[in-house]
């Protein structure tokens, strides 16, 4: 029988790839938006019910897929309803979320999810954008799903090109990338080796960042630095690989502020450090990371990771 219903066009079909900067079609989440108010928008999305990466954690929906799908956000938002022109750049500033674990389970369907976005303290050159901030709510069919904040910077290409001298060359600096280091086992978190982040070494609790150009989601395209979902995964490997316990567990709340690129050509060194332990009382994990490279702070970043 033929339905004569009316569908629901907001999940017919994705935006086009190119307002939320990737080249796969399948690793676009969002699928439609609207203006509700003066710098305020409903951006909707749709998860698959499995991924190659952002993989399913004990029946549940990974947090770090609701984090890419906010980060899609950020283009779709500055192209489509702020103009600004294609070719310019997005520089994460900081970040942080925290998410209502009952609302993540895989359903039978793929999940359904609105962001509710007020952008605020938004500076603007010659008309466009340079930087922003962004309060998300989201929800799944009515129910608070997660709470997070982000703020980022605008770039023209002008601009980017002076920032980033010598590394503006996108081409010749991800070609020359080095081959990532080896990988290690990540404790309570079965993964493909090519997807695992962190390197170790001799010292407790510091590990070496692993870049690997070839992943095909991470590196969706060439870039001329370590994608911020790169450092994202990074802090909550770190958690896995400090926290004494091998059930599954998932980064229920993460904290992070960029302090400034991290580049291809030189170690970044990841230190990890518990700030408490989970107990029946209180069932997460909390740690602190800090990343250095050139022996400069890279980025910072506090985290939970939730029991299950």
């Amino acid at each position: 029988m033929l339905a004569t219903g009316r569908p629901d066009l907001r999940f017919t079909t994705t935006v086009a790839r190119e307002y939320v900067h990737r080249v796969a079609l399948s690793e676009v989440f969002l699928t439609g938006w609207s203006r509700t108010g003066v710098d305020k928008f409903t951006v909707q999305t749709q998860w698959p019910r499995s991924h190659s990466f952002y993989a399913p954690i004990n029946g549940m929906h990974d947090p770090l897929l609701l984090c890419e799908t906010i980060r899609q956000t950020f283009p779709l938002l500055c192209h489509a309803a702020y103009e600004m022109p294609f070719g310019h750049q997005l520089s994460w500033s900081a970040f942080r979320y925290t998410i209502n674990p009952q609302a993540m389970r895989i359903e039978r369907a793929p999940a359904e999810v609105d962001l509710h976005v007020s952008c605020s303290d938004i500076r603007y050159q010659r008309g466009t954008p340079s930087s922003m901030s962004m309060h998300i709510e989201a929800t799944r069919d009515g129910t608070w799903l997660a709470v997070a904040n982000t703020r980022f910077e605008c770039m023209s290409p002008k601009v980017y090109q002076r920032l980033r001298s010598p590394y503006s060359d996108t081409a010749r600096v991800f070609a020359a990338a080095p081959t990532p280091v080896p990988s290690l086992a990540l404790p309570g978190r079965p993964r493909n080796r090519d997807d695992v982040v962190l390197s170790p070494t001799q010292d407790e609790g510091r590990f070496q960042l692993r870049v690997d150009t070839s992943h095909p989601v991470l590196f969706d395209h060439a870039v001329d630095h370590v994608p911020g979902m790169l450092l994202l995964e990074a802090v909550r490997q770190a958690g896995h690989l400090i926290t004494p316990d091998d059930s599954a567990m998932m980064p229920s709340t993460m904290d992070v502020t960029f302090h400034r690129y991290v580049e291809f050509d030189a170690p970044t060194w990841v230190t990890a450090t518990p700030l408490s332990v989970a107990t029946l009382q209180h069932d997460t994990h909390s740690y602190a990371v800090k990343a250095h490279q050139n022996n400069a702070l890279a980025f910072t970043a506090t985290a939970g990771l939730l029991s299950l």
